[in-house]
């Protein structure tokens, strides 16, 4: 069994609803359901309503890049969100949304909780099972919306959690490197949406979603399944970088590597195969192997 929360000290870390539910006025609770009618429908009491598509704009050849820092101020600061207070976020299936393509996947409270600490906040919980294990514990929901205070929040960006393009190039021939690929193996293998077919090279498969519980998305499989799943790769003294689609699916995954195993060094690719495939000099490679 889990003890929450996991682990015990960290700038990320996951908690159970009996935690939450111990320390609720201690906390600023950030819905990330997939739509604001699913939120109105039904809420962890005292939680604001966030939209992940606000974090990312256009920029560049980049369809989905997130947004400048000063952007993202006025966003956290309207919803009461301060660095000395700890944010608990969480999402759902998204019952409002009926579970469309990439809608209600459970990827909204890693993308968010990725979104806060790369923005400089360094207290952040997920919670565990999200909308479903609070309501599987017992608990309710409200349709009551809390009376949110506007806070000075101050971003200040955090390099050291992404790498970009040009310095992935640099590094991907190193034997001290270890590359993920986050979607699902279909697009892995051959080809997807992107405009060319296949993975980065020397990356390794390992979708995001094995990493969850078949029945939740929003929870994570036991620690022994967990490592029981990469016990085949050598991590020692490795850099390890993931990437998937648009940089949504890895951040599923650099947290899992990042603050559940505490791998000292692990870095996403935001750019990820969306920008890597739009250069024609870039090369892609198909099939099941890395290369």
């Amino acid at each position: 069994m889990r003890e929450y929360p996991y682990p015990s000290k960290s700038d990320v870390r996951w908690i159970s609803p009996d935690w939450l539910d111990e320390n609720m006025d201690d906390v600023r609770i950030i819905d990330v359901q997939p739509n604001v009618h699913d939120y109105i429908m039904g809420h962890i009491p005292g939680a604001v309503y966030m939209n992940e598509g606000i974090l990312r704009v256009a920029r560049g050849r980049q369809p989905a890049s997130f947004v400048p820092p000063e952007s993202i101020e006025s966003v956290f600061s309207s919803m009461g969100i301060s660095r000395d207070v700890p944010v608990v976020v969480y999402s759902g299936p998204g019952v409002y949304s009926r579970c469309a393509a990439g809608i209600g996947d459970g990827l909204e409270q890693t993308m968010v909780a990725y979104a806060l600490i790369r923005f400089g906040h360094q207290m952040v919980h997920i919670l565990d099972g999200g909308i479903e294990g609070w309501m599987e514990s017992g608990r309710k929901l409200t349709k009551e919306f809390p009376d949110v205070l506007e806070s000075r929040f101050r971003a200040e960006i955090r390099c050291e959690h992404f790498v970009g393009m040009y310095e992935l190039r640099s590094m991907m021939e190193g034997e001290d490197i270890i590359l993920f690929d986050a979607r699902p193996t279909p697009s892995y293998e051959g080809q997807a949406m992107w405009i060319k077919p296949g993975h980065i090279p020397g990356a390794h498969s390992l979708p995001w979603r094995n990493l969850m519980t078949e029945k939740n998305s929003r929870l994570l499989r036991s620690d022994v399944e967990l490592r029981s799943m990469i016990s085949g790769f050598d991590l020692d003294n490795k850099k390890i970088i993931v990437y998937c689609g648009t940089g949504r699916e890895a951040t599923n995954e650099y947290l899992f590597f990042k603050y559940y195993l505490g791998h000292p060094d692990v870095r996403i690719y935001e750019g990820s195969f969306t920008e890597w495939s739009s250069y024609q000099e870039n090369p892609t490679v198909t099939g099941p192997n890395p290369r």
